[in-house]
């Protein structure tokens, strides 16, 4: 699961950098973020979840 949550992450960072990188493509940047974020907290809160 961790590996998941770590592969998307970078992932989404990735589509972020060439959204916002490439003026055209700025859509593509704020969706990055958005997963980017959406991502990291469903993982910190499985993470919470597995430790009790």
């Amino acid at each position: 699961m961790l590996v998941l949550v770590i592969i998307l992450l970078v992932l989404w960072l990735i589509l972020s950098i060439v959204g916002f990188a490439l003026e055209g493509l700025m859509w593509l940047g704020i969706i990055g973020v958005i997963l980017f974020v959406g991502t990291a907290a469903v993982g910190a809160i499985r993470r919470r979840a597995i430790r009790r």
